[in-house]
């Protein structure tokens, strides 16, 4: 695909199909994300490639009672009121339906990034991580395969690390569903460049 066309209709796809995804794709994709960038070119990072049935079915599991525990974030409590043809209450049905049905995906990665000794994580430390994790959904899109980004399974991290055997001086930045998509590809809806893209000073038009 010409790389415009990946980057522009690259969307969060949540509705999967549970049919299989060929190990070849999968090594391709991941071939794709160990040539993001690094932060220093440590290279911290590790990406876990969940398949087997019953580890799915119980990351499943732990990602509804995540879901449970964001919806009392105000922000989700605030969309789950709005009317169900707007913006807002659209994207909620679709995050959960993939609350319900995660477990279903074909392929499940996760994404981790291994701590320095003694520093606590912040923002920068995604930078060498979500990178690749772009990557991956980049290549899948190329390859005609779904996915998304989504971290509501730290709310049950700790039952996750145990599940998957991810040591403590791991953090889990990601876990992204792969699957061929349900639904269609298409240009996310997005705020203007206008409202966005600054020049030289903040809110001076670009």
């Amino acid at each position: 695909m010409d790389f415009f066309d990946v980057v522009t209709t690259q969307r969060a796809i949540r509705r999967l199909k549970p049919d299989p995804i060929p190990g070849a794709l999968l090594r391709q994709i991941l071939d794709a994300a160990i040539c993001a960038p690094s932060g220093g070119n440590r290279q911290g990072w590790s990406f876990l490639v969940i398949r087997d049935a019953a580890r799915r079915k119980r990351l499943g599991e732990l990602y509804r009672e995540a879901w449970g525990e964001l919806m009392k974030v105000p922000y989700y409590a605030g969309a789950a009121k709005e009317p169900p043809d707007s913006p807002a209450a659209k994207m909620l049905a679709s995050a959960r339906h993939l609350a319900e049905h995660l477990g279903e995906a074909p392929v499940l990665v996760m994404a981790c990034i291994a701590l320095e000794p003694g520093v606590t994580p912040t923002l920068t430390t995604g930078a060498s991580i979500y990178p690749a994790v772009q990557n991956i959904m980049l290549a899948a899109r190329a390859l005609g395969i779904g996915s998304c980004l989504t971290t509501i399974h730290r709310f049950r991290d700790a039952q996750v690390k145990e599940l998957l055997g991810i040591p403590s001086d791991v953090e889990t930045a990601a876990l992204i569903p792969l699957g061929y998509p349900l639904g269609k590809f298409g240009r996310p809806p997005r705020r203007p460049l206008r409202e966005v893209a600054f020049g030289e000073r903040w809110a001076q038009a670009f």
